[in-house]
Parts: C-alpha cells; structure tokens; sequence
C-alpha cells in the first residue's frame, strides 16, 4: 500500500488563504465552541525552555509541542511544533517557526505537513478579534498596542474587523525604532485610521477603549491605576500588566483557564499561585460566551481584563481549512510516505 503526505510550504498556505483574518476568527471561534461542547481533545502544551528561569527563556528561546484532535466539520487530529529563537534577527530570521502535522482521526496516520509560522501568527490575532468582539465596548474608537512585533498587525487587524468604529491606534514599544517601522506599514494599508506613537503610556491608556498587550515582558507596564471605565484590557502573553488591573475588572475572562494556570507567566496566573485570585472568580472562558452559557460586554461601564495563552487546536483548525482547500485545489506537493 502506498501513502502519501500533502507538503504545504508557506507559498502553498499563502495561496490557501491562511491570512484570511476573517476566515481565521471563524476557525477561532469555531474551535472555542467545540471546546466548550467537549468535542476537541487538548492534552495540554509541552515545554521545552533552554535554561532553567523566564530570563533564561526569553534569551535562549523555547520549543513547544502542542497535540490536539477538533470535531465537527473539522475532525481531524494534528500538533503544533513551534521553535522560538529570540536571537533569530541576529541572523535575519524570524523568531517563531512552526510546523504543522495533521492525522487522519479515523486511521491516525498523517496527511500533512504543513508550515504554520502565518498560522501560529494569524490565529493570535484572531483570538485577539474575538475578544474584542464579545467584551469591548461597541463603540470603541481608541486602541492603544504594546509591542510592535510580529503580533501587532494581525491583533490590529482582527481589532478593526471587530470594532470597524476604532479611529485612533496608539503604538508603544520599548523600542521605538520598531514602533515607527510598524506604524509606517499600517499607514499604507490602513489610511484611514490615525496610527502613532506613545509619548505618554499613561495618557495614551487612559484615553484606550481597548489595550492590547503583544510583549515579552516580565514585568507589568500597564498599572490598573489608569484603566477607564469600559475599557478591555488584553494581557495576551507575559507578565505585562499589573494585578491592579485584574483587581479593578468587573470581569476576568480567558481563552483556556487550566492552560493559563499551567504556563503560569501571565497576571492573573500569578495571582492565582499567590492565592489572590481564585477559581470562583473567574468570569468565563471564551467558549462559554460563545455558546451563551456566560453573558459578555453587558454595559458600557465596565472594566473586563482578558488573558489568552492559547491551544494547539486553534492552529489545527486554520491548517485544516487550508489542507481542505489543498486537496480540492492540487495545491502543495505530494510525498511518499510509505512505499
């Protein structure tokens, strides 16, 4: 018996429409409900840091195993790969490299090998989108975004997909060479929206209906002090805001509770290990919301803090419409598996 495996490069999956932002917050969405409905199988992540603190990691990079199985229309298996070498741009390479390796749910055998670095980019962004949809406010027309790295485009993006009323984005990263590299690129694609930088964080936060936190911080940098009423705050990697702004939320809303508490680097992680926030105070997840179990944004007053870390399964997702699409278009190439 033969079998082949579909190669998918990142060419193939661009062809593919992996950064369809809109397609992508389906997938996200998609794969939170089925969560939620307890059709996915999420064995957790594996991590592999090269030393021994977040210091360590932060310098020496991580890679990370992420397996999964999602029904529904989607009812396929697969694992994330995800290397993470934060001295990469010494070398003119990116930071994050990602594979993506699908199985067949039935056989379990594997039916493609597909790059997920846009993937493991885009479905961020649209976990960021769908937050935005369900706890800001409808009106929300200031967005500050702290970190002008690789995430900022498509939390951007999926943010003004989310909330077409956003006018003004605020950008801030301790380097502001990179703020400025990213603000010029979004001018051209987004003229229409007044993109600058931070002079003043604090100012600029306190004017935010929405912060949105893509960093490697392991120190917060956004105080609690100067969220305004209505306003989401997105802790959506590290260490980057402080336990003010969870202590001041009406509500603390997350992508996956256990995952969170497992990685442990986010606010509300910590405070969780610390014993100053418990289990029964956590609001809701996102599945929870999008299957109505857990109301969302409910006024324009409140203040919702929001932490995502993230699951295997929304990569899978996003790979398998692509693979879909593959297997319908002749896209990518064939290779012998077994001969």
């Amino acid at each position: 018996m033969n079998i082949d495996v579909l190669f998918l490069n990142n060419k193939a999956m661009q062809s593919l429409g992996v950064n369809d932002m809109k397609e992508a917050i389906h997938d996200v969405k998609r794969a939170y409900m089925l969560s939620e409905q307890g059709d996915v199988i999420t064995p957790g992540k594996c991590v592999m840091p090269w030393g021994k603190t977040p210091e360590d990691e932060n310098a020496y990079g991580r890679i990370n195993a992420m397996p999964g199985y999602i029904g529904g229309e989607y009812n396929m298996a697969g694992i994330k790969w995800i290397g993470s070498g934060p001295m990469n741009y010494k070398k003119g390479l990116p930071r994050a490299s990602v594979v993506v390796i699908l199985n067949d749910a039935d056989t379990k055998l594997p039916v493609c090998i597909a790059d997920g670095t846009e993937v493991s980019t885009i479905r961020t962004g649209a976990s960021g989108g769908v937050a935005v949809a369900l706890l800001s406010r409808m009106d929300a027309s200031v967005m500050t975004i702290c970190g002008a790295g690789a995430q900022a485009p498509t939390q951007l993006e999926a943010a003004l997909i989310s909330r077409p009323s956003l006018r003004k984005v605020y950008v801030y990263d301790i380097k502001p060479e990179h703020a400025q590299r990213f603000i010029d690129k979004m001018h051209v694609k987004y003229p229409a929206i007044d993109i600058s930088m931070v002079d003043d964080l604090e100012a600029a936060v306190k004017s935010s209906d929405i912060i949105d936190c893509v960093t490697l911080a392991d120190a917060p940098f956004i105080r609690g002090a100067w969220l305004k009423k209505g306003s989401l705050v997105m802790n959506m990697a590290d260490f980057e805001v402080d336990y003010d702004c969870v202590k001041r939320a009406d509500k603390v809303v997350v992508d996956y509770w256990e995952a969170i508490k497992h990685r442990m680097i986010s606010t509300v992680a910590l405070m969780w290990r610390d014993g100053l926030f418990s289990d029964s105070q956590l609001h809701a997840q996102l599945g929870q919301i999008l299957t109505s179990k857990k109301p969302g944004r409910e006024n324009d007053d409140e203040i919702i803090y929001f932490n995502a870390v993230g699951a295997g399964i929304l990569d899978i997702a996003v790979t398998i419409r692509c693979y879909k699409k593959a297997t319908q278009t002749g896209a990518g190439i064939k290779l012998p598996y077994w001969e």
